[in-house]
C-alpha cells in the first residue's frame, strides 16, 4: 500500500501541476496522500518532515536564488544583456543568425543571468535576425533553448546555475567539478544542437519555407500569463512578472563594460573555488553553532555567492547612472527569487516525505540495482525525477536528498571521484526535464509566439537528445578514465 500511495501522490502532483495548479498546494497534498497510504502520521509528516526538507533547501540555496535573480535584473535594466546580445548579433549578422542567438544566450547565462531574463531579451533579437535571414520562426525557441538551457546550465565547469550548485553540499564538490568532462559534454551538446538546427534550416530553404511568423503576445503579456508563471517558477530561479518591473536604461553600456560583470562571475568563482577557500582555515565550521558543518559542505555555495556579489558590485559601479530607478530594479530582482525558491523547496519537501516512508526502500533498491553501476543508476534517477517534476533543480534535489549519501558512500567504496558523480547528476537532471510541461519550455514558447506543435520537436533534439548523448559520453569516459 505504501508504494501505491507514493505513485498515487506523484501522479496527482504531475497531473494537476500540468493543468496549472500551484505546487505550493499540490506538494503537501501529494505528500500527505503518500503518508496516508503508508499508515504514517499526517501532521507530523507535514510540519516536521515536509517542512524540514523544504526549509533545509531554502537555508542552503536561497542566497544563490536571491543574488542570481538580482544580478539578472540589474544586467537587464542597465542595458548590459541587450548590449552583449546586440554585439554578438551585429558581429555574426543574419547570415549566421542561429549561431548568433545560441552564443548570445550562452554568454549571458554562463555569466550568471537567469535564463528567464535572457528569454525576454533574446526573443526580439532572434526575431529580427531570423526575419532578415528568412529562417523559419519555428526554430527560434530551439535556438534560444540551446544557448540558455543546455550546456551552460549543466555542463560548463563553473556555471553559476543553481542546478550546478545543488550537488555540492551532498558530494563536497565545487562548481568546477570534473571540468574536462564538462567541457566535452558542453561541446557535444553545442555541436549536436547546431548540427540539428543547421539541418532544419537547410531543409526549410529547400522546401521554400521562410520566416512566416510573428509574436502572438508581447513579452510583457507572456510574463504575466498565469499558466506561464506557475510553471516557470518551478523550473527556474526568476519569477517572470518581475522582469518588467523597474526601468530599462535608455542607453546601452559599451560592450566591454557589459561583458565585465559576466567575466567577474567566472573569474571570482574560479578563484574562490580553487585558490582562496582551499587555503583558508575553516575548522570553526565543526562547532555546534554552525550546524555543525564542514568546508566541503559549504565552500561550493560560498564560491558562487561571493562571485555573484562581486559581479553585482562591479555592475553597480560601472552602470550607476544607467539605473535611474535603482531601488525598483533591486526590489524586482529580489522579489523575483522568492516564488521560485519556495516552489522548488516544496518539491523537495514532497521528496523528503516520500524518502522517509518505509515503502521507499523498494524504490531505493530498484534504483541502486540498475545495471551499469552507480553512475548509470544516478543518471537514471535524476533523469526520471526531473522528468516527472518538470524541473531540473527540483528533480535533482529530490534524488540527492533521498540517495545522495548512498551514492557518496558507493563512490568511496568503489573509488569513484565525487566530482564525477556531481557532473553526471547535473547533466542527468538537465535532459528529460525539458518535457512539454517544463516551465522553461512553456515560457519560451509563449514568449516566442510559437506552439508545441510547431517547435517542440526541435527543442527535443537540442535540449534532450543532445544532452543524453553528452551524458552517455561522460559516463563512458568517466568509467574508463575517471574524473578529469
Amino acid at each position: 500500500m505504501g508504494l501505491i500511495g507514493i505513485l498515487l501522490g506523484l501522479g496527482l502532483l504531475i497531473w494537476l501541476a500540468y493543468r496549472g495548479w500551484s505546487v505550493l498546494l499540490l506538494t503537501p497534498v501529494a505528500a500527505l496522500i503518500a503518508a496516508l497510504f503508508a499508515g504514517e502520521p499526517l501532521l507530523a509528516n507535514w510540519t516536521q518532515t515536509f517542512m524540514g526538507g523544504a526549509a533545509g533547501f531554502i537555508a542552503q540555496f536561497f542566497p544563490i536564488f536571491l543574488l542570481g535573480a538580482l544580478f539578472g535584473k540589474l544586467m537587464e535594466d542597465s542595458g548590459s544583456v541587450q548590449s552583449v546580445a546586440g554585439f554578438i548579433g551585429t558581429r555574426l549578422g543574419s547570415r549566421r543568425a542561429i549561431l548568433a542567438v545560441v552564443l548570445a544566450g550562452a554568454l549571458v547565462t554562463y555569466g550568471g543571468v537567469s535564463l528567464f531574463v535572457a528569454f525576454f531579451v533574446l526573443v526580439p533579437m532572434a526575431q529580427s535576425l531570423f526575419k532578415d535571414a528568412n529562417i523559419p520562426h519555428r526554430l527560434m525557441p530551439a535556438a534560444i533553448a540551446l544557448g540558455t538551457s543546455t550546456f551552460t546550465m549543466s555542463a560548463l565547469p563553473g556555471t553559476p546555475a543553481v542546478q550546478n550548485a545543488i550537488p555540492m553540499p551532498f558530494f563536497g564538490t565545487t562548481p568546477f567539478a570534473a571540468p574536462g568532462l564538462g567541457l566535452i559534454a558542453a561541446a557535444i551538446m553545442l555541436l549536436f544542437g547546431l548540427w540539428w538546427l543547421g539541418r532544419a534550416e537547410s531543409a526549410a530553404r529547400r522546401a521554400g519555407l521562410g520566416f512566416g511568423g510573428a509574436l502572438s503576445m508581447t513579452p510583457d503579456q507572456a510574463a504575466y500569463d498565469p499558466l506561464v508563471r506557475e510553471r516557470a517558477t518551478t523550473s527556474g530561479a526568476f519569477d517572470p512578472p518581475e522582469a518588467h518591473q523597474g526601468q530599462v536604461s535608455a542607453g546601452r553600456p559599451p560592450v566591454f563594460i557589459a561583458f565585465l560583470p559576466l567575466l567577474v562571475v567566472v573569474g571570482v568563482n574560479l578563484a574562490m573555488s580553487l585558490l582562496i577557500l582551499p587555503n583558508l582555515d575553516l575548522g570553526y565550521l565543526a562547532e555546534d553553532r554552525w550546524g555543525p558543518s564542514s568546508p566541503a559542505a559549504v565552500s561550493g555555495i560560498w564560491s558562487v555567492v561571493v562571485a555573484l556579489t562581486a559581479a553585482i558590485l562591479t555592475l553597480l559601479a560601472l552602470n550607476w547612472k544607467r539605473l535611474p530607478r535603482l531601488r525598483d530594479s533591486v526590489d524586482a530582482g529580489l522579489n523575483a527569487s522568492v516564488l521560485p525558491v519556495v516552489s522548488v523547496a516544496s518539491l523537495v519537501g514532497f521528496g523528503s516525505v516520500v524518502a522517509a516512508l518505509p515503502a521507499f526502500e523498494l524504490v531505493r533498491e530498484w534504483v541502486l540495482g540498475i545495471e551499469g553501476g552507480p553512475l548509470v543508476s544516478l543518471a537514471v534517477s535524476t533523469n526520471v525525477l526531473a522528468a516527472l517534476t518538470g524541473s531540473a533543480s527540483g528533480g535533482l534535489t529530490i534524488a540527492l536528498e533521498a540517495l545522495g549519501s548512498t551514492y557518496l558512500q558507493l563512490a568511496g567504496e568503489l573509488g569513484i571521484d565525487p566530482a564525477l558523480m556531481h557532473r553526471v547528476a547535473v547533466i542527468g537532471a538537465g535532459t528529460l526535464d525539458s518535457l512539454p510541461h517544463n516551465g522553461a519550455v512553456v515560457t519560451l514558447l509563449a514568449v516566442c509566439g510559437s506552439t508545441h506543435k510547431d517547435s517542440y520537436l526541435d527543442i527535443v533534439m537540442v535540449a534532450i537528445v543532445g544532452a543524453i548523448v553528452a551524458l552517455a559520453a561522460v559516463i563512458v569516459l568517466g568509467t574508463l578514465f575517471g574524473s578529469f
